[in-house]
């Protein structure tokens, strides 16, 4: 770190730095491909699971290329009339015209009169090559002439494919304009200076583009789809983590531009000190993600490898093209609150031997003022921290996983509100496709077996291929639904449970994809979180030099994700009206809390254990808290702000993720790193840095030679 310090603080280096960036930057857009994120990517089950089976064998059957767009017309529950139904059969003539099966497209109206439905099939790869001109397509055919307050509506799969990627398309520009402005302001506001801000965000926002750039060349390689949303979550990652490592280590350089005359000298100081610890937050996200490469789950695996890479840009252009621009630009960028050092405060910096230590602290701050409040009553505050943190977790009583199709897209666009009319006028059913691959000679059975299954509408055999029997299956749920995924398992287990042929069936569809991902997603869980633990534990004991400081504040993370997932479910419950959470969010949002939750915890810890050196532990915490209270504080807003910026994509999950993480870093930022964390250090005392030994405290300085004020504020 003293050799990068050197590098990036030098007279004429830091120059050198900044220009070989651009060419670096330069060269990698130029010879880097773009790359295409998938809006719409494929089941990322892997090979075992059953559905994803039956995929693959069903590429062999001659309806392989075959989808379907489902079109309905309603009046909002009223009766159809004559003229609505001789609408509905015309528009029918018009959409057998775009069927591969134009004898199949026959409409169908509901037993109480109140809507028609039409089924046409669709070739699966033209649907792919132009999914919005064929749903296009298909509504202007349907909604052709029809009489005065009579409706279509496209749902199925292509209905739905075409709403998320409506709800996608625009994605970056819009995350990244919300992105901006609001780091933007927050940055105005915490740097208080019209100029600062620019520096800090240009570089973020270069990371941003080039880490984007960067994970769309090596996905393809390396066998990763990246779609729109991870996209999404990749650029939120990298503003968010770059801007917090931005505030910390401009916090650290103006507090030594406080003490020293030389601005190269004081960012080296700042770069040496604050360096180690975002390279050790930083490193502990990156490798938190990076085990999501175990994950069953392929978009489990790709967000892992996208935000892994991006976490790693934002560390490399916080420690390196950082500092240099801010030396470069020299003291005027803070203006109008210039730092400047005073003869005291200098001569105060060089008898301390250029440490923290020698800073003159004015007056009593804030933070200290809190500190010290918590050092009073540590045990109170610990227990009135962690019952408020029990409280939220009281939540979790209503946690649930797994949304249905309609749930999981705000708003009601097509696809939902046609949905919402055949589960009431028709089956719930009727527009999912559960499948049934038998062995030909024991199909009758199967069919049979299928039939007495609870929750079955309807099954039927049909096309034969490679010795195998498809059977249609429709089920009385509503597609993804909990209801579905019940009787996909009962399915399978009645199958499987016949001492016959019928035991080989293997049921799939997409019912069955969603309730394999779910389950796969629930092992993912299991193994990752685990995993995230234990290089978390080994990160803050090696950086630390502790085993007790790492369980406690590990303990700490543990409650503020439990904490967040139960104000967040109730939130979702009671006021956004999500009935569960979406299938990654909760390993998503254990992922996010953990890893920048211990961040915030990195930075608190290891400037106490730099004060402990010279004024022991429990004054070194209350000096700690002091120092990096404000701008750890403003970190965390910012973080939460930029994580809530994913909301303004109208797909639940993201939604979930934003809201998840936006109140777990609050909580961690203004509740569990602020009073309990440091409450926590004032009751075990020296033995929250166990086995390590205490060190001989220097006495404590007088009110003119302390810790500065100024260092807890980043005006």
């Amino acid at each position: 770190m003293r050799a990068l310090a050197r590098l990036v603080s030098g007279h004429r280096t830091a120059w050198a730095v900044l220009g070989g960036t651009l060419v670096v930057v330069a060269l990698l857009l130029a010879l880097l491909p773009s790359g295409d994120d998938e809006a719409f990517p494929p089941s990322g089950l892997p090979d075992s699971s059953e559905a994803a089976q039956v995929t693959a064998l069903l590429d062999e059957f001659p309806s392989a290329d075959a989808t379907v767009g489902i079109l309905v017309w309603s009046r909002g529950g009223a009766e159809l009339s004559s003229a609505d139904l001789a609408a509905v059969d015309t528009a029918a003539s018009a959409l057998a015209e775009q069927s591969t099966t134009p004898q199949a497209v026959r409409p169908q109206v509901s037993d109480d009169g109140s809507a028609a439905l039409v089924a046409v099939p669709l070739s699966a790869a033209d649907v792919e090559a132009d999914v919005s001109g064929s749903a296009t397509s298909l509504r202007d055919a349907a909604s052709a002439g029809l009489p005065d307050g009579l409706s279509a509506y496209l749902t199925g799969p292509v209905g739905f494919q075409d709403d998320v990627s409506n709800a996608f398309a625009g994605a970056d520009f819009r995350l990244l304009l919300v992105t901006v402005v609001v780091v933007a302001v927050l940055l105005i506001v915490t740097y208080r200076s019209p100029v600062l801000w620019i520096v800090p965000l240009v570089v973020v926002g270069v990371a941003d583009f080039l880490a984007g750039r960067v994970v769309a060349a090596l996905a393809e390689p390396f066998g990763v789809t990246v779609d729109a949303s991870i996209s999404g979550i990749l650029s939120v990652l990298v503003f968010g983590a770059g801007t917090n490592y931005a505030l910390l280590l401009v916090a650290r350089y103006r507090e030594e531009l406080l003490v020293r005359p030389d601005r190269h000298e004081a960012m080296r100081t700042a770069v040496r000190s604050a360096g180690p610890a975002i390279a050790a937050s930083g490193g502990t996200v990156a490798l938190s993600l990076a085990t999501l490469l175990l994950a069953e789950l392929s978009g489990n695996r790709a967000l892992g490898f996208a935000c892994a890479i991006g976490v790693v840009v934002a560390i490399a252009f916080a420690l390196v093209v950082l500092p240099a621009a801010l030396v470069v630009c020299g003291r005027g960028l803070f203006w109008p609150f210039v730092p400047r050092a005073s003869s005291v405060s200098a001569s105060a910096s060089v008898s301390a031997g250029g440490t923290h230590a020698g800073h003159a602290r004015p007056h009593q701050g804030f933070w200290e003022r809190l500190g010290r409040g918590v050092q009073r009553r540590p045990g109170r505050v610990a227990l009135a921290a962690v019952a408020g943190l029990g409280v939220l977790c009281l939540g979790l009583g209503g946690y649930a996983v797994g949304l249905s199709q309609t749930d999981q897209l705000l708003g009601d666009p097509d696809s939902v509100t046609a949905q919402r009319i055949v589960d009431d006028s028709f089956s719930a059913g009727l527009t999912s496709q559960t499948v049934v691959l038998a062995p030909t000679a024991a199909a009758d059975d199967v069919v049979r077996i299928v039939e007495g299954v609870d929750g079955v509408a309807s099954a039927a055999a049909g096309e034969q291929a490679d010795g195998l029997t498809r059977v249609d299956v429709q089920l009385d749920a509503e597609p993804e639904s909990d209801e579905a995924s019940a009787t996909v398992q009962a399915l399978r287990d009645a199958l499987h449970d016949d001492g016959g042929a019928a035991a080989d069936a293997l049921v799939g569809g997409t019912d069955a994809t969603a309730y394999d991902e779910r389950t796969a997603a629930s092992h993912d869980l299991g193994l990752i979180a685990p995993v995230i633990l234990a290089i978390v534990f080994a990160i803050l004991a090696v950086l630390l030099r502790s085993l007790v400081a790492p369980v406690l504040l590990i303990a700490s993370v543990l409650a503020t994700f439990a904490a967040s997932l139960g104000a967040a479910t109730w939130l979702f419950t009671h006021l956004l009206g999500f009935p569960a959470l979406d299938t990654s969010v909760t390993l998503y949002a254990f992922l996010f809390l953990v890893a920048l939750g211990v961040d915030y915890n990195i930075f608190l810890t290891t400037r106490a254990k730099e004060e402990r050196l010279r004024h022991g532990t429990r004054e070194g915490m209350v000096r700690a808290l002091s120092s990096t209270g404000a701008v750890i504080t403003s970190a965390g807003v910012l973080l939460a702000a930029v994580f809530a910026v994913l909301g303004v994509l109208p797909v639940v999950a993201l939604t979930q993720v934003g809201v998840i993480v936006c109140i777990g870093v609050l909580l961690d930022t203004l509740v569990v790193r602020t009073v309990l964390v440091p409450a926590l250090v004032f009751l075990t005392g020296d033995a929250f840095w166990w086995p390590s030994r205490p060190g001989r405290p220097v006495e404590a300085e007088t009110a003119g030679s302390a810790l500065p004020a100024a260092g807890a504020s980043t005006s």
